[in-house]
This record gives C-alpha cells, sequence and structure tokens, in this order.
C-alpha cells in the first residue's frame, strides 16, 4: 500500500515550463513577480505569458546578433553584436531606446555635413 497517495501509479513531476513548451522557467518568473509585490495576488497564467514573451525577446534579440557576428565573419556574439542586432531594428531600438549595452560601442555614421564636397566638374 502506497502511503499518502491514491494507490494509483506514480506520475513523474512535469515543471510548468515543459508543459508550456518553454525553455524560460515559469517557476522562478512566478516566483520574482511574488516577490515583487507587483500584486497582492498573481493567477496561474501570468507567469506562464510572461515567460513567453521574454523568451520571444531573447530570441529575436539572440537571433539578429547572430547574423551580425556571422557578417562580421565571427563565431562567437560579443555585446557589439547585440548592440549592432538592436540598432538595426526599427522595433527593437525603439523598445530598447534607453539600454546602453556594456563594450557595445555605437553604430558607424559620419554626419553628412562632415563628408568631403565633391567638386563639379564641366
Amino acid at each position: 500500500m502506497v502511503k499518502g497517495g491514491r494507490g494509483g501509479s506514480k506520475k513523474k513531476a512535469t515543471s510548468r515550463s515543459a508543459k508550456a513548451g518553454l525553455q524560460f522557467p515559469v517557476g522562478r518568473v512566478h516566483r520574482h513577480i511574488k516577490l515583487g509585490r507587483y500584486a497582492s495576488r498573481i493567477g496561474a497564467g501570468a507567469p506562464v505569458y510572461l515567460a513567453a514573451v521574454l523568451e520571444y525577446m531573447a530570441a529575436e534579440v539572440l537571433e539578429l546578433a547572430g547574423n551580425a557576428a556571422r557578417d562580421n565573419k565571427k563565431s562567437r556574439i560579443i555585446p557589439r553584436h547585440i548592440t549592432l542586432a538592436v540598432r538595426n531594428d526599427e522595433e527593437l531600438n525603439k523598445f530598447l531606446g534607453g539600454v546602453t549595452v556594456a563594450q557595445g560601442g555605437v553604430l558607424p555614421n559620419i554626419h553628412s555635413v562632415l563628408l568631403p564636397k565633391k567638386s563639379k566638374k564641366e
């Protein structure tokens, strides 16, 4: 006889991330929402939704940064590639407008006034 159970078969514990088909940890997101005291009560779907959004955003940035790394003939993503990816994408640039990436640098840009004038040959 199994103690404390209904006498049925033992089931393997499945994480909420696995149930939702996510890589980001739903349980940890739920804990941080609770510890942040954003609300007195948190629904069961809220951490799943937030974890999914965070995973999507991370995947989007990593995809663009990977493309930037490949354009620079590198196999490893460095902060510079993240900056190039974010600043060259209109929506991500707006979303991360006030964010500074350490060791990221800036977009290469020379103001048109500073460029040498083209001489007119007639």
